[in-house]
């Protein structure tokens, strides 16, 4: 069972920053794919970034490409999301996700391929 534990959101104004954190509990593998969601109340939930653990290897949606980076920082086990040049459609729950494999017909910013969630962290962008 994997525990992920999110931190970082909150309120900016536009053109601001923000850097989501997300510690991995009780996971013993060393290679495994982690991605960041968001979700607007109404509104389907988005992968925006995500990452193989091992490899290091990064996607990004198109909304947020430029703008966010994904990082890891394996000693500390914890996962990053640099947001900068934020926009008020930036605005939603923010959640982390991570599993051990992802099919790579679908990719990992896909929401379906994950199992293990955290809890959400809540960021507003007011104009």
């Amino acid at each position: 069972q994997v525990q992920l534990v999110e931190s970082g959101g909150g309120s900016v104004q536009t053109g601001g920053s923000l850097r989501l954190s997300c510690v991995v509990a009780k996971n013993t593998y060393s290679s495994y794919y982690m991605g960041w969601f968001r979700q607007d109340p109404g509104k389907e939930r988005e992968g925006v970034a995500c990452i193989n653990v091992g490899r290091g290897s990064t996607s990004y949606s198109d909304s947020v490409k430029g703008r966010f980076t994904i990082s890891q920082d394996n000693a500390k086990k914890t996962l990053y999301l640099q947001m900068n040049s934020l926009k008020p459609e930036d605005t939603a729950m923010y959640y982390c996700a991570a599993d051990f494999r992802v099919r790579p017909y679908i990719g990992c910013l896909a929401e379906a391929e994950y199992r293990y969630w955290g809890q959400g962290t809540q960021v507003t962008v007011s104009s």
